[in-house]
């Protein structure tokens, strides 16, 4: 592809994304990822895009549409768009009380209900992972019970459809404020302080945390999805606000079949499972066990 000028460059700053290829992105989107973009999104996504007609030294917007969708650059870049316009919100320790009950009724039951096996390992899923934040929760969560009552291992698998902050999960680092809502208990056991000079501070999770976290990707739209079958508990939240109900529901039975008897969902608490026929009941607030 040839360079754009320097000049062509700079135009490309007062360009806009048209109405028109907006919903042709939002259509492509909605069709690979099951994410809806409605229009109050066109200006995100068009300033999301700049740093992508950079990268490919195009001049323009409409360029860049020619490119993915008449020029066969779509195969090449659908990764790259993907995750320019994937909005990826995440915390350590997000709706707490998750964990407070993964620590005080799930494990303690998924491990009663396997009291006959010697020292079983548990499986958790954090289905749509971002950075890790939630995967690395879920870690120091297990790693303190575990460090309070042998007799079990675990196995963390985080997965995400942007390959950006999977990258980031793998790493393990994140900036020092992030960390604000982790135990200082938990920090001290669990967080390692770069001791770079002059930067913004950051931390790393420690490598026998990280061993035992892994990231791969994967799209929640793909017809099935190369894991176990027998996952004790699945994390899917504050994503299913971003489908629609039919992919709701689609995605929700695809997970749930990937569930132990008696393994457990967790949802965001603004999300819901009413209206669907999934094999579950509901034991806390956006908490399903699989019967």
């Amino acid at each position: 592809m040839a360079s754009a000028s320097p000049a062509r460059l700079l135009q490309a700053e007062d360009d806009h994304l048209s109405a028109a290829d907006f919903g042709r992105i939002a259509t492509l989107i909605g069709q690979e990822v099951g994410i809806r973009l409605p229009p109050a999104k066109r200006t995100m996504v068009e300033g999301r895009l700049r740093r992508r007609l950079r990268a490919l030294s195009l001049p323009s917007f409409s360029a860049y549409c020619d490119y993915i969708f008449r020029k066969d650059g779509l195969e090449e870049e659908l990764v790259y768009l993907i995750n320019v316009v994937t909005t990826n919100k995440t915390d350590f320790f997000r709706e707490p009380e998750h964990f407070g009950l993964m620590r005080s009724r799930l494990v303690p039951d998924l491990l009663a209900a396997r009291s006959r096996e010697r020292n079983p390992m548990l499986k958790v899923w954090s289905a749509a992972a971002s950075t890790g934040a939630e995967a690395y929760t879920t870690a120091m969560v297990l790693a303190e019970m575990a460090r309070e009552r042998a007799g079990f291992r675990f196995a963390i698998l985080g997965t995400d459809v942007s390959t950006d902050v999977l990258d980031q999960g793998r790493r393990g680092i994140y900036p020092a404020e992030q960390i604000v809502p982790v135990p200082q208990d938990l920090q001290a056991r669990y967080l390692m302080w770069s001791r770079k000079p002059d930067l913004r501070p950051e931390v790393r999770i420690v490598p026998e945390l990280r061993r035992l976290v892994r990231f791969q990707r994967l799209n929640l739209m793909d017809d099935a999805y190369p894991f176990d079958r027998d996952v004790d508990i699945i994390l899917l939240r504050n994503v299913l606000i971003y489908f629609d109900k039919a992919d709701q529901a689609a995605v929700i039975g695809r997970l749930v079949g990937h569930l132990r008897p008696g393994g457990y969902l967790l949802l965001g608490h603004s999300e819901s499972m009413i209206g669907t026929s999934i094999p579950v009941r509901q034991v806390a607030p956006a908490v399903f066990q699989r019967v």
